[in-house]
């Protein structure tokens, strides 16, 4: 195992840890991060390793029921939860340091007791499908768009599920199921410590001790995905009653992190849709010049709950990740429109480039807005699991920052030509209108826009050539799926 700077791996095999002391912190982030993720749910049972993870973030063990944790965590203001990703499990939170040795023995027994009782599977496997079956299907347009594009991407291989999984994955699923789950994956082979801040070497190996009593075993490490390569321009229609329009689009794309073409490609995708940042390209062509929307935003990484956050999560680190534009939620009537103006703008900075202005101001920007990614210890440690998770020789907020002072235009303009293109994407579009759109989209039409109130000539202007601006979608490159088949299987 490569392991980032701040980890350490005894050199029998124990239990690596990644570590941030910080001295005058008068708190502890705790945490552990195992190797195990929705990649690894077997066929037939998707969900499983987000419903295993539950049991142990929000289930009782065999020391305490789920109320008592939840009552012995209530004076120390203190809590831990779970996130689980297509290739990572992180379990943990952050505590007082005064109530260092109560809070390390419920987390502990999280990982190392659980109960695993029938009414916590019922009750936490209910709550599971109902969230796919109502909260992301009705509830959240935004968040379903970007799923929907991720499953699209990502079709017949290990990342096509969203870690909560499918309906009728989830019902297969018995409480057997988690207790095989559970030994298979949650070994001290297959285990990081991550603590950070105010904690002290006596509290390090008294963690350390804790996890290395978990059993052994090193599970198989699964195959990166490898999806199939898209040819042309695919759409999925998901078809939802009365629903406004979102869209997402987007590719593969072969870079990561750690790697000089990632930091370069982070330049041009923050000038052309830095998240929730007002001033980005596509922000300022739909949103603020012909107000559209809420907001419109590109990624080369994954960013899950982005209509709820504004930083980069850490704990989702991918061997695999995707180009990704995202259209917020808009009248179904500018949808055509606004797809064509976001494509015509990636195809402008894919043929042209960014100019040298763009890039110094952009460049100025992220050397700044970079300090604000980790702000929290907690944070900071998040990052540094990630670190691990990337196999970084130092860490990716150190090579942010460095790549901020070294990177050229010419950088910039090279890593655009080589990761980023607009003829082989797949798309994906929530609609109440997905015929008619499908029909506007194949045939090409004509999508003039019609505001309410008047827009300047050149504005106008514009939008004629953005009304005319050619798509590639064909025919049979379109598929259009109710809502109600969506996580279903």
């Amino acid at each position: 195992m490569t392991l980032a700077a701040g980890a350490a791996a005894d050199e029998r095999g124990k239990t690596s840890a990644v570590l941030l002391p910080v001295e005058d912190d008068a708190t502890i982030a705790m945490g552990v991060w195992f190797k195990v993720g929705s990649q690894n749910d077997p066929p037939g049972k998707e969900g499983l390793a987000f419903l295993t993870a539950q049991l142990l973030s929000e289930g009782g063990t065999t020391k305490n029921a789920y109320e008592e944790i939840l009552r012995k965590l209530y004076p120390m203001a203190s809590g831990y939860g779970v996130r689980v990703d297509k290739e990572m499990t992180t379990l943990g939170g952050r505590t007082h340091k005064d109530n260092t040795a109560k809070y390390m023995e419920l987390l502990s027994d999280a990982f190392l007791r659980p109960a695993f009782s029938q009414a916590d599977f019922d009750r936490l496997k209910s709550d599971q499908i109902n969230f796919l079956e109502k909260n992301l299907r009705y509830s959240s347009d935004e968040e379903l768009a970007k799923a929907a594009l991720h499953a699209f991407v990502f079709e017949n291989t290990a990342y096509e599920n969203i870690p909560q999984g499918t309906v009728a994955g989830l019902q297969s699923i018995t409480l057997d199921d988690v207790k095989a789950f559970y030994a298979q994956y949650y070994t001290r082979d297959n285990a990081v410590v991550a603590l950070g801040g105010g904690f002290s070497k006596d509290v390090q190996k008294q963690f350390e001790a804790a996890v290395q009593s978990l059993p052994a075993g090193r599970p198989p490490v699964a195959a990166a995905p490898k999806p199939a390569a898209v040819r042309g321009q695919q759409v999925t229609f998901v078809a939802k009653p009365n629903a406004d329009a979102t869209i997402c689009f987007g590719f593969p794309i072969d870079v990561s992190r750690g790697e000089k073409d990632f930091y370069a490609l982070w330049v041009a995708n923050s000038w052309l849709g830095e998240h929730r940042n007002s001033s980005s390209h596509l922000y300022q062509v739909i949103r603020e010049a012909r107000g559209l929307n809420y907001g419109d935003y590109s990624y080369i990484e994954a960013f899950p709950e982005g209509g709820y956050r504004r930083q980069p999560p850490t704990g989702v680190g991918r061997r695999q990740q995707i180009f990704e534009v995202w259209i917020r939620t808009l009248p179904n009537k500018h949808a055509h429109f606004a797809l064509r103006a976001a494509m015509r703008e990636v195809k402008d900075l894919v043929d042209g480039g960014m100019t040298q202005k763009e890039f110094d101001l952009t460049r100025e920007f992220l050397s700044k807005y970079v300090l604000h990614f980790a702000e929290t210890t907690t944070n900071r440690l998040g990052y540094a699991v990630d670190d691990q998770f990337y196999a970084l020789e130092g860490s990716h907020l150190a090579k942010f920052r460095e790549a901020m002072k070294t990177l050229t235009l010419a950088d910039v303009n090279a890593a655009i030509r080589k990761h980023l293109q607009y003829e082989n994407l797949k798309i994906a579009i929530v609609t109440g209108e997905a015929e008619s759109l499908k029909q506007a989209l194949v045939s090409n039409a004509p999508s003039p826009m019609v505001y309410e109130n008047p827009k300047s000539d050149a504005i106008v202007a514009e939008d004629k050539e953005i009304a005319m601006f050619p798509l590639g979608v064909k025919a049979d490159g379109v598929r259009v799926v109710p809502v109600e088949q969506m996580f279903a299987k």
